[in-house]
């Protein structure tokens, strides 16, 4: 019987206000990684769930998406394959982050420069290619995805 491919379905959201972007720090191998607040899809979990519910594990925010971004996929250095949904948030004021993931070591409002500036400690390059597409403009509407989950 041929093994059917399965690759990692995870979600990430851009969290902006104006010309900062909020990233989270995790250790990784006892090296520090920066990433947008991410995470694998669940069970029974729709993707916009799935983004809200590690936006709060993350970070604390309470808060949806507003817009679908891109659907990018990857394949790790180590082979692993993804299919990453990237959503974004933009906010009216900073707010203050309390990360319930204890693998989350702190939370941080950056500017594009700063994130370039720290390129090498990036979970992926997904990262910056995910504020690409936050910043060319391409924002699709949330209902572009087709919840058709059985009721829990």
């Amino acid at each position: 019987m041929v093994t059917r491919y399965k690759p990692n379905v995870t979600v990430a959201c851009v969290v902006n206000h104006h010309d900062r972007y909020l990233l989270v720090e995790e250790l990784i191998a006892g090296q520090v990684r920066l990433n947008q607040p991410a995470g694998h899809l669940e069970p029974n979990e729709s993707l916009v769930q799935a983004c809200t519910r590690e936006l709060a594990e993350e970070t604390g925010i309470q808060r949806q998406p507003d817009h679908l971004l891109r659907i990018h996929q990857w394949q790790a250095p180590d082979g692993t394959q993804f299919v990453r949904f990237s959503f974004s948030l933009t906010l009216e004021a900073p707010l203050e982050t309390a990360p319930l993931d204890p693998q989350i070591v702190a939370c941080h409002w950056l500017t594009r420069a700063q994130i370039e500036a720290r390129a090498n400690q990036l979970r992926s390059p997904l990262v910056l290619s995910a504020i690409d597409d936050f910043e060319s403009g391409r924002h699709y509407p949330l209902s572009l995805l087709d919840d058709r989950l059985a009721p829990v």
